[in-house]
């Protein structure tokens, strides 16, 4: 974890930054959730927020899916149209927090370094 900066995490996952890397990713932000890691531009990450939003507007599960924990019954697209994560009802709210936190924290990363 010394290789790191961590930018945001919940029980769900973890948005870093790495301290070392090629200098065109460097602005890129590795978050990582399940099995799975994403390396992605801020851009990228708002336009997958705004893809959860989507998701989370038209989620229409039954009361048992919602209880369920294992009914991974919504899609989730992603930045890359070829990539789209099957979730459940509490993973999608944590996926959500994940990413919007992630956007959080850089915006006010962005305001504090403006402010010194």
């Amino acid at each position: 974890m010394q290789d790191i900066n961590t930018i945001y995490q919940n029980s769900f996952g973890i948005a870093f930054q790495w301290k070392r890397c090629a200098e065109k990713d460097h602005k890129k932000i590795q978050v990582v959730f399940r099995n799975t890691g994403l390396f992605l531009k801020e851009e990228e990450l708002k336009l997958f927020s705004r893809q959860i939003g989507c998701t989370v507007k038209r989620e229409g599960l039954c009361a048992d899916c919602k209880e369920n924990k294992e009914c991974r019954s919504l899609l989730v697209e992603t930045p890359a149209p070829q990539i789209a994560f099957a979730v459940s009802h509490a993973e999608l709210h944590q996926m959500q927090d994940l990413i919007d936190g992630t956007i959080f924290q850089l915006g006010l990363n962005e305001i504090l370094k403006s402010t010194l």
